[in-house]
C-alpha cells in the first residue's frame, strides 16, 4: 500500500483525494470498500492502449486536416467559377459541408491540443472545457448532416428514376431545411441529454447517458432508411434491365422515347432502361459517395456503442476487469505486461485506427467523385484571363478589325477579276449604314435609311430590300379568275427618276436588273 495513492495500489489512485470537479461519470473507479473507492488514472486509453495509440490518433487527425482542405476547395470552386466548369448542385455544396464539419471536430484538437483531464482521475467535458464543446458539436452536428445529407441525395434517385418524378424547387426547400433542421435538434437533444466529454482520444464524443435515445437510434434509422432506399432503386434497375432483354419489340430500337413524351407509363421496357442508363450515368458519382458515407457511419456507431457499453458493464462489474486490474496491481502500473488482459476490454487498435481513418478520408472521396479537372482548369482560365482583359481595354479599332477580318465567320470581299480575296491592304468591307446625304442612286434619286456595301472600286450599290422596302401585290397576276387591272406606277416606289411630259423618249430602266451581266 502506497500513501500517495490514497490506500489504494498503484496505479490506482483513491477518489478522496480529489474534489467534485471535472465530468465526475467520466471516472473509471470500483469501490474497494465503504470508505476506500479506487480509480484508473485518466485518461483511460493510456492504460488500455499501448504507447502507439497515441501517435496513430494524431495521425488520423492529419489525414483530417487534409480533407478539410480537399472540402474547402470543393466549396471554393463551387462558389468562385461558373456552372459549366464544376456542375455544382445543393446536394453535393450541403454534403461537402456537413464533411467539412466532421473533419472540424478532428481539426480542432490537433490544433489546440487541449488537456484531457481535469485532474488526475477525471476528464474534462464540455462546461469545463471550450474545445470540448467545439469538437463535439462539430463532430455531432458532421455526422448528423452527413447521414441526413445522403439520405436526401439517395431520396432523391430513388424518385428520378423509379417514380419519373423531377424533383424541383420544393424539393429543394424541403431538403434545406430537413437536412439542415433535423441535425440542429440532435444536437441540442445530445448536449442537453447527455453531453460530451473527453472519452476516446482528443475529440469529445458523447457521453453514455442517454446516448442511444438522443443520437445513435435516430442516426442509425436515417442510415437503414438510406440503405432501403438505395436497395430498392437498385432492384428496380436490374428489374428494368431484365425486362429489356426480354423485350422483342421492333419498334423500340429506333428511338429511345416514348410515343407521347407526356405519358412516361407509354414505355417499352427497352425505352425505361434507356431512360435508367442515362440517369445512373449522370448520377453514379452521388451514388458512390452515399455509399461510401453510410458505411463510414455505420462502422463508427457500431465501434464507438459497443466500446461505451464495455466501459460501462467494467464500471459496474468488477469481475470483468478483475484479471487486468490484479495485473496492473501486481506490476506495479507496467500496462506494457497488461495489454493482453485489457484487449477484451477495448476495441482493437486496429478497429479503432481504421475508423478514425476512414471518417478522416470522406473529404479525399468527395473530391474525388465530385471534383472535376475542369475545375482545375477552370482556377487556371480564372487568374491567366485577368492580364488579358486589362490589355484588350487598351486595343485600338484598327487592331479589332484585323480581329474581324481574321474570324472565320466574317465575310471576305473577293476580287471581280480573280475570284480570290482581296489582299491585307485593302481593309476589310463592313456593313454600315450611310448617310442619306452621300449615298445617291444610280439614277439620282437619294436613298433614304438604307445599307450599303462598299466594293473594291468605291461605288456603292443600294440595297432595295431594307427596312423601308414594301411588298405589293403583283399587277397582273393571273393565279385566280379576274379580268387584269390597271397597272399604275409610282416613281417615288422604285427610287426611279420621275419621267417627264415633255421626255417621251426616255426608255424606263429597271432598277432592279441595272447590274445584270
Amino acid at each position: 500500500m502506497s500513501n500517495d495513492t490514497g490506500g489504494c495500489p498503484a496505479p490506482f489512485l483513491s477518489n478522496a483525494l480529489f474534489t467534485d470537479g471535472g465530468f465526475i461519470e467520466g471516472r473509471v473507479c470500483q469501490a474497494l470498500s465503504p470508505e476506500l473507492t479506487c480509480c484508473l488514472p485518466c485518461p483511460m486509453t493510456e492504460w488500455a492502449y499501448p504507447d502507439s495509440f497515441e501517435a496513430m490518433n494524431s495521425a488520423a487527425n492529419w489525414v483530417a486536416v487534409a480533407s478539410t482542405v480537399f472540402c474547402l476547395f470543393l466549396l471554393v470552386s463551387w462558389a468562385a467559377l461558373p456552372v459549366d466548369k464544376t456542375h455544382r448542385h445543393y446536394l453535393s455544396i450541403s454534403l461537402t459541408t456537413a464533411v467539412l464539419f466532421m473533419n472540424l471536430g478532428f481539426v480542432i484538437p490537433l490544433a489546440g491540443n487541449p488537456d484531457q483531464c481535469y485532474d488526475a482521475i477525471t476528464p474534462n467535458s464540455m462546461s469545463t472545457n471550450s474545445m470540448c464543446a467545439a469538437s463535439g458539436f462539430f463532430l455531432i452536428m458532421g455526422g448528423w448532416a452527413g447521414v441526413m445529407w445522403v439520405f436526401l441525395r439517395s431520396l432523391s434517385l430513388h424518385l428520378q428514376i423509379c417514380w419519373q418524378l423531377v424533383v424541383g424547387r420544393n424539393f429543394m426547400w424541403f431538403s434545406q431545411a430537413l437536412g439542415w433542421g433535423i441535425p440542429a435538434i440532435g444536437v441540442v437533444l445530445a448536449f442537453v441529454l447527455s453531453g460530451v466529454s473527453f472519452r476516446f482520444g482528443q475529440t469529445c464524443h458523447i457521453n453514455h447517458k442517454n446516448s442511444l435515445a438522443d443520437l445513435w437510434i435516430p442516426l442509425l434509422i436515417f442510415a437503414g432508411l438510406t440503405i432501403i432506399i438505395q436497395l430498392g432503386t437498385f432492384g428496380y434497375c436490374i428489374k428494368v434491365y431484365l425486362a429489356s432483354l426480354a423485350d422483342n419489340s421492333a419498334s423500340t430500337e429506333g428511338s429511345g422515347m416514348p410515343s407521347y413524351t407526356n405519358s412516361i407509363r407509354t414505355m417499352t421496357p427497352k425505352q425505361a432502361y434507356r431512360r435508367v442508363r442515362r440517369v445512373i450515368a449522370l448520377q453514379w458519382r452521388g451514388i458512390a459517395i452515399v455509399l461510401i458515407i453510410i458505411a463510414d457511419v455505420i462502422f463508427f456507431s457500431i465501434v464507438f456503442v459497443f466500446q461505451d457499453n464495455t466501459i460501462e458493464r467494467v464500471k459496474n462489474d468488477m469481475q470483468i476487469a478483475f484479471p487486468w486490474i490484479l495485473c496492473l496491481a501486481s506490476s506495479g502500473g507496467d500496462k506494457s505486461a497488461c495489454l493482453d488482459e485489457a484487449s477484451p476490454l477495448v476495441v482493437n487498435q486496429a478497429t479503432v485506427g481504421a475508423v478514425l481513418f476512414l471518417l478522416g478520408m470522406n473529404g479525399f472521396w468527395l473530391a474525388l467523385l465530385l471534383g472535376r479537372w475542369s475545375m482545375v482548369t477552370g482556377w487556371r482560365d480564372l487568374f491567366t484571363s485577368v492580364p488579358n482583359r486589362n490589355k484588350r481595354e487598351f486595343v485600338s479599332v484598327d487592331a479589332r478589325l484585323d480581329d474581324f477580318k481574321n474570324e472565320t465567320r466574317s465575310y471576305e470581299m473577293l476580287s471581280r477579276d480573280s475570284g480570290k480575296a482581296m489582299d491585307d491592304s485593302v481593309t476589310p468591307s463592313v456593313v454600315t449604314p450611310i448617310s442619306p446625304t452621300h449615298a445617291r442612286s444610280p439614277l439620282g434619286s437619294p436613298m433614304q435609311n438604307d445599307y450599303a456595301y462598299p466594293s473594291k472600286e468605291g461605288r456603292r450599290t443600294p440595297d432595295y430590300f431594307g427596312n423601308t422596302a414594301r411588298y405589293h401585290a403583283p399587277a397582273r397576276s393571273f393565279s385566280s379568275p379576274r379580268p387584269p387591272q390597271t397597272v399604275t406606277w409610282d416613281a417615288r416606289e422604285t427610287y426611279a427618276r420621275a419621267q417627264s411630259p415633255h421626255a417621251e423618249h426616255d426608255r424606263y430602266v429597271n432598277p432592279l436588273g441595272m447590274n445584270r451581266i
